[in-house]
């Protein structure tokens, strides 16, 4: 019963971890951190990224322009681009080391301690990858709101709002998170179980006679 639950946990982790650590990469690429609506030109929707900003028009043509120097950018989109890189490579990481750790993997089938150590490590890099990319995403997310809500801009003043990779980032962080806990909780589960002693080290009377013939006692009536 145990083990059915262990493989399960591990498969489900491994899988939420996968899509978390796909999502957090198109989330680093794609310019759909912000959304600008002009109410003077509503033809065209502007978008912004940690890489780009992109025009979008009714006849479907899209312009998109790189960001400047990176020293020239606002202080969320310079420690997001190293904290989203981080969270990739991270998940890559935790992908390398968690495979190998998995039940099902033929790999060091025969070493269960390093394959629990491979599996808590892969844990614990899919858990720090999320929490790189929710700290980054919710930081860009907190500063469109308060640019949002600034009473010191004129109301005439189009204002940033969330874009779909915000969302996206969000799920993808708690993925990740989630993942690796379910990972750990497998991981931890194999340590608590003890492995049956094996048949040279248990005790006579557990182990029985050798060949399975039980022995007669011996008749020590004497014969008068």
């Amino acid at each position: 019963m145990a083990g059915g639950w262990r493989a399960k946990a591990q498969a489900g982790g491994m899988l939420l971890a996968l899509l978390g650590w796909v999502s957090s990469c198109v989330t680093t690429f794609v310019p759909l951190w912000k959304s600008l609506s002009l109410d003077l030109n509503e033809l065209e929707v502007w978008t912004m990224g940690l890489w780009q900003v992109c025009i979008a028009r009714e006849e479907g043509a899209v312009e998109c322009r790189a960001h400047g120097s990176f020293l020239a950018l606002p202080p969320e989109l310079r420690v997001s681009r190293l904290l989203m890189c981080l969270s990739n490579g991270l998940g890559l990481l935790g992908c390398l080391l968690a495979a190998p750790g998995l039940e099902g993997w033929r790999a060091c089938e025969d070493r269960s301690r390093l394959k629990r150590r491979l599996l808590l490590a892969g844990a614990a890099a899919f858990g720090t990858a999320g929490m790189a990319t929710l700290a980054p995403v919710s930081w860009v997310a907190y500063n469109t709101v308060l640019d949002f809500w600034d009473d010191t801009v004129p109301d005439i003043v189009p204002r940033w709002e969330f874009g779909e990779a915000t969302f996206l980032g969000w799920f993808a962080g708690a993925f990740l998170a989630t993942g690796g806990l379910l990972l750990a909780c497998s991981a931890r589960s194999t340590r608590t179980e003890t492995p049956p002693a094996p048949a040279c080290c248990q005790p006579p009377a557990a182990r029985g006679p050798a060949g399975g013939h039980h022995p007669h006692p011996k008749n020590t009536d004497l014969v008068i």
